[in-house]
């Protein structure tokens, strides 16, 4: 099993920047790629970003493109979502996730999810 507990919600203004943090604990050997995907209220949970935990590679959603970047800290198990240039169309919670597979923006290719994080941003 892994487990995974995001950090570093909250609110902000329009045009600022918030960085989210997930730790993955446990079997984390097994972890091929994590990921981050959001939830605004009345609506699906959708895709925002994803990075291999090997190579590093990286994909994001193009809503987020350009303005978000995703990394990660082998060592520390931890992997990041630098946000900047926030919209208050980026509002929801969001939910870190971990993979086995490889590198894939589709959710029910990971097995592994935090609890989520709420990020509000005011106009």
């Amino acid at each position: 099993q892994v487990q995974l507990v995001e950090s570093g919600g909250g609110k902000v203004q329009a045009g600022g920047s918030l960085r989210l943090s997930c730790a993955a604990s446990g079997r984390t050997f097994g972890i091929n790629a994590m990921a981050w995907f959001r939830q605004a209220p009345g609506k699906v949970r959708e895709f925002v970003a994803a990075v291999s935990w090997s190579g590093g590679s990286t994909y994001y959603a193009d809503s987020v493109k350009g303005r978000f970047t995703i990394s990660r800290d082998n060592a520390k198990n931890t992997v990041y979502l630098q946000m900047n240039s926030l919209k208050p169309e980026d509002t929801a919670v969001y939910y870190c996730a971990a993979t086995g597979s490889t590198l894939v923006t589709i959710q029910h290719e990971y097995d592994y999810w935090g609890q989520g994080t709420q990020v509000t941003v005011s106009s």
